[in-house]
């Protein structure tokens, strides 16, 4: 059921001699990242807007978290006078929902003070994972930034007093305070903000292409705007800085300002993953 959902769901509009097919790898599925394949020179637009793609046809798409519409693809064949449309629709995921009664007033419902630190936040980190720029880090491949317990999950929800909250937008790993936390793919350092009410320390990473990886929590920052680093590169140290209660790094990821889970870009290095033919 379904990989028929995943699959036969793709189907193709329009297609006019000369253009070709196009290969999706990856989960099909909310809160994920795929890698595309068309051909050499051709132009991709996704859901109306054109997207980069690299000079042997590769690039990337992303899943909200509630992504229920369907999405289309629009191939041009570069000089061919070719063009192809395809629709295909996103799989559901199970997500974490837990159902908290009894919470205290003040830890459900932000003070004045907070929300306007929580707004300052939220504007700071939308300026930061806007930007799309044209370059490939991303081809270096993901590591995960630090290792330990993995504390929480992407897309968990609390259900606080009835009051449905925010659904984490990233994987929390559990380590030591001071632990290293290196860049987990090539890139360029677009935000180094201290002290947000919610992420504490917190660095963006751009991989191109509209790819941010994010780090959040952390004691020290090692890197400012602007500096360039390489996979493994140590950019800061695990810390308890903003809403915690103790130390973990939270690792998220963004492709043009949709929120996905990181671990998916770790399963884009491995070969074995599932590709298919819209």
């Amino acid at each position: 059921m379904k990989t028929k959902y995943l699959c036969l769901i793709c189907s193709c509009l329009f297609m006019i001699e000369n253009a070709q097919a196009v290969e999706l790898c990856g989960a099909v599925k909310q809160g994920e990242i795929v890698l595309g394949k068309a051909d050499q020179g051709d132009k991709v637009s996704y859901n109306g807007k054109e997207i980069f793609t690299t000079d042997d046809g590769e690039f990337l798409l992303a899943f909200g978290r509630s992504e229920t519409n369907t999405q289309q693809l629009d191939i041009s064949g570069k000089g061919l006078g070719a063009s192809a449309s395809y629709k295909f629709a996103v799989a559901p995921t199970e997500w974490d929902i837990q159902n908290i009664k009894g919470v205290p007033p003040r830890k459900v419902t932000p003070s004045d003070s907070d929300l306007a630190a929580i707004e300052l936040e939220g504007k700071v980190v939308k300026a930061a994972v806007k930007g799309v720029y044209d370059n490939t880090f991303w081809k270096s491949g993901f590591i995960r930034p630090v290792e330990g317990r993995i504390s929480g999950k992407f897309g968990g929800q609390r259900i606080l007093n009835n009051i449905p909250k925010s659904p984490h937008q990233g994987m929390d790993i559990a380590a030591k305070e001071g632990t290293p936390v290196k860049a987990a793919a090539d890139g360029e350092v677009v935000l180094a903000y201290p002290d947000l009410f919610y992420s504490g320390n917190v660095i963006v990473l751009d991989h191109g292409f509209g790819l941010q990886t994010i780090y959040a929590h952390l004691q020290k920052m090692d890197v400012k705007r602007g500096d360039k680093v390489k996979q493994g590169d140590i950019i800061g140290a695990v810390g308890k800085t903003g809403r915690v209660t103790g130390p973990h790094l939270h690792w998220g990821a963004s492709l043009r300002n949709v929120r996905f889970n990181p671990q998916s870009l770790l399963d884009m290095n491995n070969n074995q993953q599932k590709c298919f033919t819209l």
